[in-house]
């Protein structure tokens, strides 16, 4: 780590508080567009759905329509909780002889998979898995939505009709994946000057560059006009499909007109006063879940000692290696920097929804469907390329996703939590789900908590926790000690809202400069 950076700069975001609704999301713009749903008389799905359009035109390298996830929501009326999941799926055509393993290393990215010739599973067309985030935004709409469908996705159309604006930040994850990019130049003729350069403003500049994104907009018009059908069995999936197999992809128009998001009972267990729900299956749910199982009984509040950093430090270990030896399509699990979205809303009436949208990587597989403006996934990279495994490649099954969302109720009301940040998510959102409901912590004290990461073979510890706490770590595990910085992200980049006795309150990520959460109240 870097010795020039100042070891006594304080980082604090305050916690918002109303009687109205809350967005919490990775991006200010994005989160206001939320707001301002919820101005209008949304309830918390449709201010969910207007956020992650958004989110897919200013963050398009982290998510958007050429991705998936997941949510689940709290319904306040009738108290019952609901998970959708809307996860990629590998292409009916795959063929396995696409990705023959080199023998030597392992690969670059999230995931420790054996090397792959080419990158073929983590870039290019061949990494692309069938994308679920329309249809994922359709069926929320579908079921629970107030406003009209195009209502929600024309703020994200008129972003994107004006280009995306290219601050400091966005030239820092830019120029951080321009080797990358550039492997597809439609994408390079994008995101990088000259086919080459990050953009960046000049530093007394008074505007900023923007990216053209015509394309994505003349997308989100079509979504908006003709729904999911226009991107399942419509022009712009047809579009997709060309575009993704003129470059070498196995993705087919029948991916598309056989995917379908999933509504599935909530994955729930009881702790301390505090009913958890999270999504099921091939998540980080049930790790979420695992994790709680190895933690002690709740004693007393406050921070943890020495002691009580071992036991978050052994049950994170504990439930990764569960989940990564036994979790799979074939099975039962879980990885560099991903590429994750996640954002919690909680609306006037009391409504939650922990909502978190992917390309997986940064950038995704660092292709873009040139005819649409549809950045595309990786999700063949969830998979392992090793043959005999519970996760390996396979044709026409569901990733393994990192994702956690997950929503708490209790008697006095409830919160949604969760994170980006590929591995590094569970452990996130289950240290800070300790710190509010084990150990009574406000939502501002949790979220300014230092945390630790376990999702790799070596502990990373902020330098922030206790002196005594970390010789403890360090005599039991493989330790690395790291400052709370904006970049690179140690830790998971979380987010959250809450509802209490009637009150909400949300707070994002203290150290993410775009980060925000904001109430309706102030639009």
């Amino acid at each position: 780590m870097s010795q020039s950076f100042s070891t006594s700069m304080v980082t604090r975001k305050p916690v918002v508080d109303t009687d109205l609704g809350v967005v919490a999301a990775q991006n200010s713009r994005a989160a206001r567009v939320g707001a301002e749903v919820l101005k209008a008389g949304g309830n918390a799905i449709d201010a969910a759905i207007a956020t992650g359009f958004a989110l897919g035109v200013v963050e398009p390298w982290m998510s958007g329509p050429g991705g998936g996830g997941g949510m689940v929501f709290y319904e306040a009326a009738t108290g019952q909780t609901h998970a959708l999941n809307f996860g990629m799926r590998s292409p009916a055509g795959l063929d396995l002889a696409d990705y023959p393993l080199t023998g030597q290393g392992v690969a670059s990215d999230l995931f420790p998979w054996p090397l792959v010739e080419g990158d073929r599973n983590l870039r290019g067309a061949k990494a692309i898995a069938v994308p679920g985030m329309v249809a994922g935004a359709a069926a929320a709409h579908d079921r629970f939505g107030a406003l009209p469908w195009a209502d929600l996705l024309a703020p994200a159309q008129a972003i994107a009709r004006d280009g995306m604006e290219v601050d400091w930040y966005a030239s820092l994850l830019i120029a951080s994946s321009a080797r990358n990019i550039g492997s597809d130049s439609d994408l390079a003729a994008m995101f990088l000057a000259d086919g080459v350069y990050a953009p960046v403003a000049g530093w007394t500049d008074s505007g900023l560059p923007r990216i053209a994104m015509d394309g994505m907009a003349d997308t989100l018009a079509a979504l908006a006009a003709e729904g999911r059908e226009a991107f399942y069995q419509g022009d712009i999936g047809a579009r997709i499909v060309a575009d993704v197999q003129g470059k070498g992809g196995r993705l087919a128009r029948s991916d598309l007109e056989n995917y379908a998001a999933e509504w599935v009972t909530p994955y729930g267990f009881d702790r301390a006063g505090t009913r958890f729900h999270l999504l099921p299956g091939l998540t980080a749910g049930p790790t979420f879940a695992d994790i709680f199982a190895r933690l002690p009984e709740p004693a007393a509040g406050g921070s943890p000692d020495a002691a009580g950093w071992s036991a978050i430090a052994t049950a994170l270990k504990g439930a990764y290696d569960h989940r990564i030896a036994t979790m799979g399509h074939d099975g039962e699990i879980p990885g560099r920097e991903s590429c994750t979205s996640h954002f919690s809303v909680v609306d006037r009436h009391g409504n939650i929804v922990a909502w978190t949208q992917t390309l997986l990587s940064i950038f995704g597989a660092c292709t873009l469907s040139q005819s649409t403006g549809v950045m595309m996934n990786n999700g063949i990279m969830w998979f392992d390329p090793e043959p005999g495994k519970p996760n390996s490649l396979a044709p026409d099954v569901p990733t393994l996703m990192n994702i956690c969302p997950m929503v708490a109720t209790n008697a006095d009301g409830g919160y949604g939590f969760g994170a980006s940040g590929g591995r590094k998510i569970v452990g996130a959102v289950a240290q800070l789900a300790h710190l509010v409901s084990d150990r009574g912590m406000t939502l501002e004290q949790a979220f300014h908590h230092p945390r630790i990461d376990y999702s790799t073979t070596t502990l990373v510890a902020d330098e922030a926790i206790p002196a005594q706490a970390r010789v403890a770590l360090a005599a039991a595990h493989k330790l690395t000690e790291r400052p709370r910085n904006v970049y690179p992200l140690n830790w998971a980049c979380t987010g959250g809202v809450m509802r209490q006795a009637g009150r909400n309150m949300g707070c994002s990520e203290i150290t993410s400069p775009w980060g925000d959460a904001v109430r309706e109240a102030d639009i």
